[in-house]
């Protein structure tokens, strides 16, 4: 009897299951057929930042605030970097998209625990990060440092990389005072207490040339042609990206558009850039974005690409003095396959 009434039970569930089906099939047919357009279509993809909005990133905002991201059938969120950084974010799966640098990256790269991060497209094609002095203090080779100090995160790549260009020089590095300091302002910085500062030219050169101060200003790509890494990159969840290649695509185009409007059109994409963050100044905003119009793309053979030799030569750099736990295979890391011609 309790086998005949469960059976009862289980056919008159399976009667009511199928009449939903057929219910629910023929009261939303329109919806039945969007969902025959690409997976992809007005997807929700998330951009997280490297730092606070700068001309570095001017191509994304501009991509959004132009409708490049919604010609692409994508709604994006830029978003701002949690405490430990666009890479574990976006390693963990927290956000599809995000900016990092090849220094940053290598030890990722180098462990046995990698997180799943892949290089899509070099933002800036060239490494314009140096150090910067005020031009009264001399100091306009790499040797020159001794006997000053410099502000140090306290980084071994930062600092090897420092070693490497002041010893090239015939400089003494141990006749570097380090002295550990976070600098957010480099103009208040340089006037009074540190000597030498680590900067990315784009913006905080640009700064103190706005500010009127007088530098030297030493190029790290100058001092050695693995030094000439890619700084800032466009990252992307691996993971994601194999599942998701098209909308990878999509994303890549829409902001490929973005930077090349801002090759064109510098002061229409300040404009834009200041609209997203007016807390910037305008005026530093404004020379940082001509200035970059030149660096976006510079000599590469379009926008995002990334120069195997050049990218490998940084990280081979790296393991043959010792500041990853192990050598990175050659090509690893990144890839052009994402790009749009």
């Amino acid at each position: 009897m309790k086998n005949i009434k469960r059976k009862s039970f289980y056919l008159i569930a399976v009667l009511l299951m199928l009449l939903s089906v057929v219910t629910s099939c023929s009261t939303n047919e329109p919806q039945k057929q969007d969902t025959n357009q690409q997976p992809d279509e007005n997807q929700k993809i998330r951009i997280v930042l490297d730092w606070t909005p700068n001309t570095n990133h001017t191509g994304l905002y501009v991509a959004q605030a132009k409708g490049y991201f919604a010609e692409q059938g994508l709604e994006v969120e830029i978003m701002q970097p949690p405490e430990g950084g666009a890479e574990a974010l976006v390693g963990g799966g927290g956000a599809e998209f995000g900016i990092s640098f090849q220094d940053t990256l290598a030890p990722n790269f180098a462990s046995a625990n990698s997180m799943p991060i892949t290089a899509v497209a070099a933002l800036i094609q060239h490494n314009t990060s140096g150090i910067i002095s005020l031009k009264e203090d001399g100091i306009d080779s790499p040797a020159k440092m001794a006997g000053h100090n410099y502000a140090t995160w306290d980084m071994p790549i930062e600092q090897a990389i420092i070693r490497k260009i002041v010893e090239d020089d015939g400089g003494n590095f141990d006749e570097i005072e380090m002295v550990p300091s976070t600098v957010t302002d480099v103009i208040t910085a340089l006037q009074t207490d540190i000597d030498t500062v680590w900067v990315y030219y784009a913006w905080d050169g640009i700064a103190t040339k706005v500010k009127g101060l007088d530098t030297n200003y030493l190029n790290f790509a100058d001092y050695g042609s693995e030094l000439d890494y890619y700084s800032p990159v466009l990252i992307t969840n691996t993971n994601y990206a194999q599942e998701n290649p098209e909308t990878v695509k999509k994303a890549l185009a829409a902001i490929k558009q973005g930077y090349e409007f801002a090759i064109e059109n510098p002061e229409d994409a300040a404009k834009i850039l200041l609209e997203a963050a007016p807390e910037l100044d305008s005026e530093i905003v404004a020379e940082s974005q001509k200035w970059l119009a030149d660096q976006y793309i510079a000599d590469a053979q379009k926008w995002g690409y990334i120069d195997q030799e050049r990218w490998d030569g940084f990280y081979g750099w790296l393991f043959e003095n010792k500041l990853i736990e192990s050598e990175i295979p050659k090509g690893a890391g990144f890839t052009n396959l994402y790009l749009v011609d």
